[in-house]
């Protein structure tokens, strides 16, 4: 991964004030991926606003991280379906054309 696309846990943490310590637990329930170059730790930058949603879900509405993670796989498992539904609907439309 390209340095150019990745952003500093440190730059996150200072300017959302979250603890660093937050990000090594959101890696260890899987919601981000953690990368280390030269000793200093990364996240892709187009995770920011994921990272910002779950600490909204944790700080705002005091969801525990268990309960972030079954939130995060439920709104992945509808983004798929949404697809899956977009998908149904083109071939549908081809077929009421015909």
């Amino acid at each position: 991964m390209k340095k150019e696309s990745l952003i500093s846990i440190q730059q996150v943490s200072t300017h959302y004030n979250i603890e660093v310590s937050f990000f090594d637990s959101l890696q260890e329930y899987g919601l981000i991926e953690i990368v280390v170059m030269e000793e200093v730790q990364y996240i892709p930058i187009e995770k920011i606003k994921e990272v910002e949603r779950i600490w909204h879900l944790h700080d705002e509405l005091e969801i525990n991280l268990p309960g972030i993670e079954a939130i995060t796989h439920l709104l992945q498992q509808i983004e798929s379906m949404q697809g899956e539904l977009m998908t149904l609907r083109n071939r549908l439309q081809r077929y009421q054309e015909e």
